[in-house]
């Protein structure tokens, strides 16, 4: 098997699809979550929206102010990583050096851990809704995200995102999948 090509710039398509598989994963969980908890619909769309604005917050705001500016994206002219956030990242942080990059990993609120928790707790908070309150569209609800999330781990990022990432060499989740 030969190794993979790196993109400087990911295709459109590859950009639409992570995005696209992390926003209908965090909208899905939202009303999983509203759902398994309609019999108490403050508590529902409660954690509906606080789980919410964590999720869009640690991927849309986090990332490009903690992640990104390390990234070997961020510092290539021209260039265009599988989120597209190194853009973004561009236009509101200063660059730091690709050696921190790693530091994405380091203690228990770095991003790494709180980018699984957006993606995992929503399963461990729907959960006990469905048991409590059962509903076939909430379990199903549950089912879905719970494939969204394998869909992820074994297409988007083993597939589409980490083998073809310039900064693969550098990036604790790569390494933890293999693919550095």
């Amino acid at each position: 098997m030969s190794a993979a090509a790196v993109y400087r710039v990911y295709p459109l398509s590859s950009v639409v699809l992570y995005n696209g598989v992390t926003l209908l994963h965090f909208g899905l969980a939202t009303a999983g979550l509203a759902v398994a908890y309609s019999a108490w619909p403050l508590l529902g769309w409660t954690l509906a929206g606080v789980y919410l604005a964590f999720a869009l917050g640690q991927m849309y705001v986090m990332m490009p102010l903690v992640v990104c500016p390390g990234c070997a994206y961020r510092a290539m002219d021209g260039a265009r990583c599988v989120s597209a956030l190194n853009l973004v990242s561009r236009r509101l942080a200063k660059a730091r050096p690709p050696d921190e990059f790693g530091g994405r990993a380091e203690g228990v609120l770095c991003h790494n851990n709180l980018y699984m928790a957006a993606l995992i707790a929503p399963l461990a908070m729907i959960l006990p809704g469905v048991i409590l309150n059962f509903s076939i569209l909430g379990l199903g609800m549950l089912l879905v995200v719970a494939a969204l999330l394998a869909f992820r781990y074994f297409v988007v990022f083993k597939r589409t995102a980490c083998p073809h990432c310039a900064a693969k060499g550098r990036c604790p989740n790569a390494k933890s999948m293999g693919i550095a």
